[in-house]
């Protein structure tokens, strides 16, 4: 078996000079985006589409959440995001319309080959459909798709794509019944 190659890894170029200089800027833009009271969601929204994010109508953001690279956020029309929230979009993640990513929820879309002996870096997307639930301090690992109207509980960890309509919960998460509206 081989060793890991630390080494090699950290001194590989991950990002292009054009990706590090937005991530040195957003560096500032992400303290005023903190800055920003928490009831003020229209500055939050023109400030993250500053930094190339597509944001919809009426979006809702806590000032809490971390969004690590807003040029790969898409985020559909009264949609929100919750306080704590971490938005690790390495990799493109879309967000559909009327979701709600929860408190302290995290999506995950980064990783490493780990194959490989450098572990050289992955950045795999993630797709949150339309009107999609992601509850408290769930997991939504890299590419993962959970389906329109699917509802992902509370601490459930996400490895597999999630049909639409659907409650998962549990770790992993697991089908736990059909999503019915009244």
């Amino acid at each position: 078996m081989e060793d890991l190659d630390i080494a090699e890894n950290r001194a590989e170029r991950k990002y292009p000079l054009r990706v590090q200089l937005m991530r040195l800027a957003w560096g500032v833009g992400g303290v005023l985006f903190r800055l920003v009271p928490r009831p003020c969601y229209a500055p939050r929204r023109v400030l993250l589409r500053c930094f190339g994010a597509k944001v919809g109508k009426q979006v809702n953001i806590a000032n809490t959440a971390t969004i690590y690279f807003p040029w790969n956020l898409e985020i559909g029309d009264w949609s929100a995001i919750g306080e704590h929230a971490y938005i690790y979009n390495l990799g493109k993640i879309v967000i559909g319309k009327k979701a709600t990513v929860s408190q302290r929820a995290h999506l995950c879309a980064g990783s490493h080959d780990y194959s490989d002996s450098t572990l050289p870096l992955l950045t795999p997307p993630i797709s949150i459909g339309d009107q999609v639930w992601i509850c408290a301090d769930a997991f939504v690992g890299p590419n993962k798709i959970v389906g329109e109207g699917a509802v992902v509980g509370a601490r459930a960890v996400v490895v597999k794509d999630v049909d639409p309509w659907t409650v998962v919960a549990g770790n992993p998460a697991r089908l736990i019944k059909k999503r019915e509206l009244k």
